[in-house]
């Protein structure tokens, strides 16, 4: 048996201390509501920084603010630079109706080889894989050309103004390395008898449009005297939503369809056929394609008036806007200048929340990446795809550094995505998802920084 494969048995032999790993961080409530205080992710930090300590292996925790804990991790290599990142973030989203789960959300069942509660696929499951990486690295002694720095991070479900930005502009050293593998990639999809592996390359913009809609007021029971700004707000929210954006097939992406046995090449005028042709027997693909051929611009917050008889005045609408790599906050402001016109009463600010961002999919460790992943899952059939997420993770904040950093959980083969439920009801993550994922990130390091 090689090195390799002996390592990668190794995580076979603790079965179970992957499955109690999972539960304990799935049993700490580190919930981020986005309003301060918020999170408590020091206490997960606590926990990681003992079980790290056992296996000898050096941790810090570094606090943005109190609570806010972020936990930074190192095996040291011969050469004092960092050859890998290890990243995850340990916040998790609110639980909107525990009533609804099959499973209290913070007890971690185990139930049909799955582990039940909230942050238990996001991101809890990809840290225990890397955690448990850490630990068999250690405890064999291999010997590494350059460090592994493990980062899990605070407040990645609301911005990362407590994680990973906050330490990128405060310790950027500290989680700069050559390469990095984060949440945002690595689940599978199944067509025409392949399997295919997202490789997580990059991330559409994130911009908040704040729109105020004026009017003047008046007594509701002379409503003619004023003008209502609810009115206006009507006449906004239905453009929206006729709203009708350019297609856009230039990412790489719509050039691997042909690996999803769609056979037409897409082009700006067929690919909403495409999506209505697979969208009953695939409705994860060709809600992807949909998302990633477009700008979305939906309204999500509105706020306004004073009183119950009193003609608004005023009235707030928020709205959420997506945009592809190459589309620049001047595009989008094209688009709503052109959906605006003729309203002079509605004014607008753009706040970009999140810059478009991508690292290249024609990489040497994208090719570590498939081959390790061919190694571990023994299949014939295996294909991957570069993908655009069509949220946003801390990868944006280390791309701005440098560092190349893919999304690429590593899932089992045969984990079902549409039963992962992120952010959901009755979340969940497979056992088999979190070893084989541990077995990727295990063998990604010994062909990256091993001879």
């Amino acid at each position: 048996m090689t090195i390799f494969n002996n390592l990668l048995s190794q995580v076979d032999d603790i079965h179970d201390e992957i499955i109690t790993l999972e539960q304990d961080l799935v049993k700490i409530p580190s919930v981020n509501t986005g309003k301060m205080p918020t999170g408590n992710e020091t206490q997960v930090c606590e926990y990681i920084h003992k079980w790290l300590k056992k296996h000898d292996i050096s941790s810090e925790i570094i606090e943005s603010v109190p609570g806010r804990g972020n936990i930074i991790a190192k095996l040291p290599g011969k050469i004092d630079e960092n050859g890998l990142l290890y990243m995850s973030h340990t916040d998790v989203v609110p639980v909107e109706n525990a009533e609804k789960w099959e499973y209290p959300p913070f007890s971690a069942i185990l139930k049909n080889g799955r582990i039940y509660g909230r942050g238990a696929s996001d991101c809890k499951g990809l840290l225990t894989a890397q955690l448990i990486a850490l630990r068999i690295l250690k405890q064999n002694n291999i010997q590494l050309s350059k460090n592994i720095v493990l980062l899990s991070a605070a407040d990645e479900e609301h911005g990362g103004r407590y994680g990973v930005k906050w330490l990128a502009d405060n310790h950027p050293e500290k989680i700069t390395a050559d390469f990095a593998i984060n949440e945002g990639g690595g689940r599978v999809l199944r067509s025409a008898g392949s399997i295919i592996y997202m490789i997580g390359v990059g991330e559409k913009g994130r911009l908040q449009v704040e729109m105020t809609i004026r009017g003047s007021s008046a007594h509701a029971s002379i409503p003619w005297k004023g003008e209502n700004a609810l009115f206006t707000l009507a006449e906004v929210l239905k453009r929206l939503s006729n709203y009708l954006p350019a297609k856009d097939v230039s990412l790489e992406f719509f050039n691997y369809l042909p690996n999803l046995a769609i056979e037409d090449k897409p082009d700006p005028g067929n690919i909403d056929e495409i999506i209505s042709s697979i969208e009953k027997n695939n409705p994860p693909l060709a809600s992807m394609l949909r998302a990633l051929s477009r700008i979305t611009i939906t309204p999500t917050m509105v706020n306004g008036g004073i009183k119950s008889n009193s003609v608004p005045e005023t009235i707030n609408l928020t709205c959420d806007v997506r945009t592809l790599p190459h589309q620049t906050i001047e595009y989008l402001e094209n688009e709503l200048n052109t959906l605006l016109t003729d309203l002079p009463n509605v004014e607008f600010s753009i706040d970009y929340m999140a810059i478009p961002n991508s690292s290249p999919i024609k990489s040497p460790f994208v090719d570590i990446l498939k081959n390790v992943t061919s190694q571990v899952v023994k299949k014939n059939n295996l294909q991957w795809i570069p993908t655009i997420s069509t949220g946003f993770t801390d990868s944006r904040f280390t791309r701005d550094l440098g560092v190349p950093t893919y999304g690429y959980e590593g899932a089992h083969p045969d984990d079902d995505p549409l039963i992962i439920n992120v952010h959901g009801t009755n979340e969940s993550e497979a056992v088999s998802t979190i070893i084989t994922g541990a077995k990727i990130m295990l063998g990604t390091a010994l062909e990256l920084l091993t001879e």
